[in-house]
């Protein structure tokens, strides 16, 4: 856990080379993106002058990501964050993007911990396959943050047998819906 904390050193070589201090290799954007979608914090510093440019390839990671086609930010964020960049006045959108991510995060924990083994519900019938659903959705709505997995790029094709499994999955939570209902 000690290792997901500590920021990863990447330095910038006057040649624009990224080496990563850890490993004593050369690194793509692709890599540092893939440290970051592991949990990893990254710092790019330039070899020669020290500056942090470590904002600026996330920018650039983000940028060529939108670029392929795989856009997470709609047009209008997009022109709104143009916009606190251009205005003279202190925009109060960086303090709402971090809080609204920092929001995201912690909801996704609660209900992670929620669904844990410590919770009485989860012994009942039904529950783990409830639970992986829950995970998988919450993974597939948040891009995995914090979870420490790699996205899979390509879609998922649904086999007849996972399509009998969700039927199975759905049957036992109306199941269990019943039950609950009763109790009440």
């Amino acid at each position: 856990m000690a290792d997901a904390q500590k920021s990863l050193l990447i330095k910038r070589y006057a040649s624009r080379r990224l080496y990563n201090t850890e490993t004593s290799d050369y690194v793509t954007l692709d890599d540092i993106a893939g440290f970051i979608r592991d949990g990893r914090e990254v710092q790019i510093v330039d070899l020669k002058s020290g500056d942090d440019l470590t904002r600026q390839y996330l920018l650039q990671i983000i940028a060529e990501h939108e670029s392929r086609g795989e856009s997470v930010l709609p047009v209008e964020v997009l022109n709104d964050l143009v916009r606190s960049y251009m205005s003279g006045d202190v925009s109060v959108v960086p303090q709402f993007l971090k809080a609204s991510f920092d929001m995201l995060r912690d909801g996704q924990a609660k209900m992670m911990e929620n669904m844990s083994s410590l919770n009485p519900m989860s012994k009942m019938p039904g529950m783990e396959a409830m639970q992986a659903q829950q995970e998988a959705f919450l993974k597939a709505m948040t891009g995995r943050w914090g979870s420490g997995t790699t996205p899979n790029p390509e879609p998922e094709v649904e086999e007849p047998e996972e399509t009998e499994d969700l039927d199975a999955i759905k049957q036992q939570l109306a199941e269990l819906q019943a039950k609950l209902s009763k109790i009440k």
